[in-house]
């Protein structure tokens, strides 16, 4: 079943967050429960892949002003039926930034978000259940936007509320804080 590996890293995500029981159960219930989960054409929700992206101090996020959605967020996008939920975060970071390189800080899951995404065309409102990873970069930090953004920032991560009051962008930098950089200054 194409669908165990993303199980098993969901079912080894929840004792490590047992405050996000409720949406490591709703996650549970999608994967389990879709087949197509990977798949863009499943048109009420679909699997998406995103990065955390610091720099190579972990003192720094990159964020992209996202084109589509006029708003700061992390890297990603669609599985488009990959299975590797990390490949698929590895790959759309690399498209939106054309940092290289980057590397994950591990391959287990960092971040899980569901969140809607407002019809746009003939595509109707839709969740994105979005699997998100820790990425480093450790290289100059030099970017590229692509197409898919109106800007690129490396955002401090104590100015990251200049730039996002999103809730999940907050409780990743918490995260990082709290597993990478237990004594950040």
């Amino acid at each position: 079943m194409h669908r165990l590996s993303l199980l098993k890293s969901l079912r080894a995500y929840a004792p490590l967050h047992p405050e996000e029981s409720g949406m490591v159960e709703r996650f549970l219930a999608f994967v389990e429960s879709e087949p197509d989960c990977f798949h863009r054409e499943l048109l009420h929700g679909h699997l998406t892949g995103s990065a955390w992206i610091v720099n190579r101090s972990g003192d720094e996020v990159l964020l992209t002003h996202h084109r589509k959605l006029g708003i700061w967020v992390q890297p990603g996008g669609h599985c488009d039926g990959d299975p590797d939920v990390l490949a698929t975060a590895l790959r759309e970071a690399s498209e939106e930034s054309g940092l290289d390189p980057l590397t994950p800080v591990s391959n287990a899951i960092f971040d899980l978000d569901v969140h809607p995404i407002p019809p746009r065309g003939a595509e109707p409102a839709h969740l994105h259940w979005d699997v998100r990873f820790a990425l480093r970069h450790d290289g100059p930090g030099h970017y590229q936007i692509s197409p898919e953004s109106h800007d690129l920032a490396w955002v401090p991560l104590e100015r990251l509320s200049e730039f996002s009051r999103d809730a999940s962008l907050h409780r990743m930098a918490r995260k990082w804080n709290e597993q990478y950089r237990p004594n950040p200054a």
